[in-house]
Order: C-alpha cells, then structure tokens, then sequence
C-alpha cells in the first residue's frame, strides 16, 4: 500500500513541476507580446503548447516508429521556436 502513496506523490510533483513550466512560458509569452509582435507571440504560444502536447505523448509512447515521428515533430518545434523567439 506504501507504493501506491509513492506513485501518488511522484504523479503530483510531476504536475506540479509542469504547471510551473507552464507559468514561466506564459510569462515569457506575455513579455514578448508586449515588446513585440502581437501575431508572433501568439505563434510562439502555440508551438510550446503543441511542444508539451508532443512530449506527453513521446513519455507514453510505447512503439518505436511513434517515438521516432514524435522526436522528428519536438525537434521541428524547438526550431520553430527558437526562430520564433529570435
């Protein structure tokens, strides 16, 4: 029975890790948007929350091809990203 307390307070500080991600890329958005363009924070938005989508998706993946096409799509994002953020 202490297992499954182990799993629960691991599953709750993972959650809490990603809502603390998740606040410091909407900081991060709202500052670009403000100094920025408007259109391109909203991309920007986009492709970290389709980034995080993808690798919840890569952590339960199971078969290999997926896990390729889902590492192939994080890596077109963190290039987007990163041209997005220059």
């Amino acid at each position: 029975m202490g297992d499954s307390g182990e799993g629960l307070v691991d599953a709750e500080s993972r959650l809490a890790e990603r809502m603390e991600e998740r606040e410091q890329e909407k900081k991060k958005a709202r500052q670009t948007a403000r100094g920025g363009d408007p259109e391109r924070a909203r991309l920007l938005e986009s492709c970290r929350l389709a980034r995080t989508e993808l690798q919840n998706q890569l952590e339960l993946a199971t078969h290999q091809v997926r896990r390729q096409q889902l590492g192939q799509a994080l890596a077109e994002l963190d290039r987007r990203i990163a041209q997005l953020s220059q």
